[in-house]
């Protein structure tokens, strides 16, 4: 993926992993890893490889507090408005 571009969206939402990191951040905002791993039920590992890959794809920001990592969905961002919808959505329409 080149910098400023967005892996297609095949890829995004490929990974359960990655729906569950951001279905948990639209609804939370912001949470440190391990927080996020025990919300997905991911160890640390696989929890950080993805988020890496949802940094880079732009849906979620990161912030660092000395060895604290803080993840924030990214609200403003139209890909991410999107993702969040459809979660709504697909969220809502559950029997």
């Amino acid at each position: 993926m080149k910098s400023g571009q967005r892996p297609p969206l095949e890829e995004v939402l490929s990974s359960k992993g990655r729906v569950k990191i951001l279905k948990v951040l639209a609804e939370i905002g912001e949470l440190y890893v391990s927080e996020i791993s025990r919300r997905t039920g991911l160890n640390n590992t696989v929890t950080t490889r993805h988020l890496v890959f949802l940094v880079k794809a732009g849906l979620i920001a990161e912030k660092r507090f000395g060895k604290i990592r803080i993840f924030t969905f990214q609200d403003l961002d139209p890909g991410a408005q999107a993702i969040k919808k459809l979660i709504d959505f697909w969220e809502s329409e559950q029997p």
